[in-house]
């Protein structure tokens, strides 16, 4: 059995299931007309500028960690996703995420 991967089988396109969501929820808002894309790079890059440049930002976590944080702070200029709402649902994501054995699906209650 080979270690290489099969030819001509793509390269996974995200690193974390997560990854692709907030990336699709972004692009879902634009859309959507929330946001236009241009104000979307202005305020991504001065995210990434204030996480500093010289990081491997490589679509990693640090990348999409940044890319949430924008997207974040935009709702919540918009009034659209208050930093207090955001932050209380964080912690019940959070508190369901570490009593969910692994393994088994993430639910709030």
């Amino acid at each position: 059995m080979s270690d290489c991967p099969e030819i001509g089988a793509p390269e996974p396109v995200f690193q974390e299931p997560w990854h692709a969501q907030v990336f699709a929820l972004t692009v879902h808002l634009n859309e959507s007309g929330a946001f236009q894309w241009t104000e979307w790079v202005t305020r991504f890059s001065a995210t990434l500028a204030r996480h500093g440049l010289e990081r491997d930002l490589n679509g990693g976590d640090d990348y999409f960690m940044a890319w949430l944080e924008t997207l974040e702070r935009l709702l919540a200029e918009q009034d659209s996703a208050p930093a207090q709402e955001t932050s209380e649902i964080r912690a019940k994501w959070e508190a369901a995420y570490l009593a969910t054995p692994h393994g088994q699906p993430v639910k709030l209650t």
